[in-house]
């Protein structure tokens, strides 16, 4: 490499930040674009040039820094379309929200709204109070309270029911729950002392009898939501356990992982605890998630007897993972359509895919196959529910298979990532396909000119 104080170096010639600035296509820009993007725009075009040996950009600077400012303006946070027959992908945000939950969404983001003040009395209010009456009036539940998400909840509760005391859970029930984050690693936060009973393939009730003692504050029920264990394997039941808790003057938590509160096994889908059924166990607490079955936005909901969440909500942690008034807004949204469990199926992305019949399925898969023409075709297949919920469970759909004989799965796949909007496929066989299960009508024709685009790159 040419020593950068010799003055023969190329990068030395590089153009001072204010001389690019002159040039009329970049000034242009400006009238455009913030100023202070503009500048950064051209300083990171130089740097680019000078880590290059110095050589100007072959587009010239007007067209770098062009390039370089839509690069910098563009959101980060993209709608993208799930052709992965994923439905609860955790990398594509989880739950698609309802149309009311949307809406309502908006209708808070437009102006202030009561979020902490109590209309009928003209005082302070408090947001642990929205939500709470449609979750009891769902549920049955003494009580309720939002937070932002479940791991933020079980830690709260943790917190509040077990902090300076032991808590005890089956060893076969101690998972990791996403990005790294494990049970006992929260359990430690909250301030609670783990106490490991069982194997990782058996636990009996006499496991959590023989671990209770004058230290002991709760007992844990960790729904293992994400995996499966199987053959030579023994639980105990939350209603046991709950009964265990109560005979020694401790607190019970079921952390239930998906909040379903719809039964879906009509639809091939069962195993999965509903949230009625984790109630009725007689546990003081339920914890579980809004964005993943419940079909709502990324929340925590703690669910149990009045004792129990009055402790929570007063529990210091609940402030600083309380939810905001998005996600209030569209939780109260979402949890409304539940009133009529018909509406709820319908109205509810979520529900409606999981839910779909696979005629349904096949038309939207016959339509994109037309659309996209050669090097494709229509293949019987399986979908996935995702988000850690039903594991092993799979839904019959049909896919479109793409066969380019001139592309690597790995190169179309990237070039559908770069599409506007990008589209997520997946790779199956060596092939990438496409599961209409999980694209919605009014997308097909965004997807149809993605894919013909890729293939013909």
């Amino acid at each position: 490499m040419t020593d950068p104080r010799d003055p023969r170096d190329p990068r030395r010639r590089l153009p001072a930040v204010e001389a690019v600035l002159a040039e009329p296509d970049v000034a242009a820009l400006v009238t455009a674009h913030p100023r202070g993007l503009v500048v950064r725009a051209v300083r990171d075009t130089i740097e680019h040039a000078r880590a290059n040996g110095g050589a100007a950009p072959s587009e010239g600077w007007g067209g770098a820094v062009r390039a370089r400012v839509q690069r910098l303006a563009a959101p980060s946070l993209l709608p993208v379309i799930n052709a992965t027959g994923v439905v609860l992908h955790t990398n594509l945000g989880r739950a698609p929200l309802a149309r009311a939950a949307r809406d309502a969404m908006a209708r808070i983001a437009a102006g202030y709204s009561n979020l902490e003040y109590d209309l009928a009395q003209g005082t302070r209010g408090s947001r642990h109070a929205l939500c709470r009456d449609l979750l009891v009036e769902l549920t049955g539940a003494e009580d309720a309270i939002v937070v932002n998400n479940a791991a933020g909840a079980l830690l709260v509760a943790l917190s509040a029911l077990a902090r300076n005391g032991e808590a005890v859970v089956s060893r076969g029930e101690l998972v990791e729950i996403g990005g790294a984050f494990r049970i006992p690693d929260i359990m430690a936060r909250s301030g609670a002392t783990l106490v490991e009973v069982g194997t990782t393939n058996r636990t009996h009730l006499r496991d959590y009898e023989g671990a209770v003692s004058d230290r002991t504050k709760l007992l844990l029920k960790v729904h293992r939501s994400n995996f499966e264990i199987t053959g030579f394997t023994a639980e105990v039941s939350a209603q046991e356990i709950a009964g265990v808790a109560h005979a020694h003057g401790a607190a019970s938590l079921y952390d239930l992982g998906s909040g379903l509160l719809l039964d879906l096994s009509p639809w091939g889908l069962a195993g999965e605890p509903t949230v009625a059924e984790a109630l009725a166990s007689g546990v003081d607490a339920v914890v579980f998630s809004g964005d993943k079955l419940l079909g709502g936005p990324q929340a925590g909901i703690l669910l149990g007897t009045r004792a129990a969440i009055d402790a929570c909500r007063k529990d210091p942690l609940a402030r600083a993972v309380r939810s905001d008034k998005f996600t209030l807004a569209a939780l109260e949204a979402t949890l409304a359509l539940y009133r009529e469990p018909a509406t709820s199926r319908l109205e509810i992305p979520v529900l409606r895919m999981l839910s779909e019949d696979v005629t349904q399925i096949r038309q939207r898969a016959e339509a994109l196959h037309k659309g996209v023409g050669k090097d494709a075709d229509l293949v019987a297949g399986e979908s996935e529910v995702g988000g850690g919920s039903f594991p092993g469970a799979k839904l019959k759909t049909w896919l479109v298979r793409l066969n380019p004989q001139h592309l690597a799965p790995d190169t179309l796949v990237a070039r559908l990532r770069a599409n506007d909007p990008p589209v997520i496929a997946r790779i199956a066989d060596d092939r990438v396909v496409l599961d209409p299960r999980t694209i919605s009508p009014d997308e097909l024709e965004a997807v149809t000119r993605a894919v013909r685009a890729a293939l013909d790159g």
